[in-house]
């Protein structure tokens, strides 16, 4: 079964073609990254506009690349939520038409299961029940994954995600945006141990995370020692920070896999792509006999290959939309 996803939450316009769920036979990505560069961050008008510039050839291109006609298509799977509500609604609406005029069965499919989806590319023998560490610059979740398309949230932030702080303690690095590639980077060569960060705990839910106070703490760091004239030493700044981060996370997701009892453990979104946090829940995972899966690099960051890898599963499960379908900024995973 051939389904062609379409992404377009933020600033990536990508279009793929899917065969089952976990073969790529195209994958087409249209990036702005350097036009938002400009900007320090992702603005919504402009990546609006861009997606509408670049969504038809984008899909052109990524049936041509697969050599596959809109005939063979079984399915179209459309990011729907969450996103930028502008970008969102480029794809939606594109899908919604190409859906209209084809008669080929059109799959609303949520941000973040994608996400997760990307790891039946990257690890065909995956399969639910498993343990999902979520993580991106909006959102940081620990999901129980029961099934395909039935998941539980059972951690999360309560403030910021820890994309968000690793892009903030970047920029204010003067590092160029996206950050937090660069602060892993940079953090490769200094001392995880030279600057002693909080690490925020929520008393109340032993899952959930905190980042807002470390993202801070680090901040004022910086400025104290910009204003006392004191010359910091940065790639030991992006260690420091970089290990704290990482260390919340790794340390309630394994407290979780520990009291839900499972040994399954997987990662995905795009801070799944930072290096420490891969080798550290490798070794730990190694350690408590745990398998440990994690989507390949390529995969992690927005792209529409994840989009159709679990369009096809929604599609199986019998999630189709009509053309009232809708963009929504904000969604739960568990719907």
């Amino acid at each position: 079964m051939k389904i062609l996803g379409i992404e377009s939450s933020c600033d990536e316009t990508a279009a793929a073609v899917v065969e089952d769920g976990t073969r790529v036979i195209s994958s087409v990505v249209a990036s702005q990254v350097e036009e938002h560069k400009l900007y320090g961050g992702v603005v919504p008008e402009i990546a609006s506009r861009r997606h509408a510039e670049a969504i038809v050839p984008v899909v052109h291109q990524a049936l041509e690349q697969a050599g596959t006609a809109l005939a063979d298509i079984d399915a179209i799977a459309v990011t729907y939520a969450p996103g930028l509500i502008g970008a969102l609604l480029v794809g939606v609406n594109f899908a919604k038409g190409l859906s209209l005029s084809t008669g080929i069965p059109l799959v609303p499919t949520h941000h973040l299961r994608s996400h997760i989806a990307s790891n039946y590319i990257s690890n065909p023998d995956l399969k639910p029940p498993f343990l999902c560490l979520v993580v991106s610059g909006g959102h940081s979740h620990i999901v129980l994954v029961e099934d395909y398309t039935k998941m539980r949230i059972i951690g999360r932030t309560r403030d910021d995600a820890a994309g968000e702080a690793f892009d903030k303690a970047a920029r204010t690095m003067g590092m160029p945006y996206p950050g937090g590639i660069e602060l892993d980077k940079v953090a490769q060569n200094g001392n995880p141990l030279a600057f002693k960060l909080p690490r925020p705990v929520v008393h109340d839910a032993p899952y959930d995370f905190s980042f807002s106070g470390l993202k801070t703490a680090v901040i004022n760091l910086i400025h104290n020692s910009e204003q006392k004239g004191i010359e910091i030493n940065k790639p030991d700044v992006c260690a420091s920070f970089r290990y704290a981060v990482v260390d919340c996370l790794v340390t309630n997701f394994l407290k979780a896999a520990e009291d839900y009892n499972i040994k399954r453990l997987v990662i995905a979104g795009g801070v799944s792509a930072n290096s420490l946090l891969r080798s550290t829940l490798a070794e730990e995972c190694k350690k408590r006999g745990y398998e440990f899966y994690m989507p390949e690099k390529k995969w992690c960051g927005d792209n529409a290959a994840m989009v159709g890898s679990q369009g096809y599963y929604e599609y199986l499960s019998g999630r189709v939309a009509g053309t009232d379908l809708n963009a929504y900024a904000t969604m739960s995973i568990e719907v």
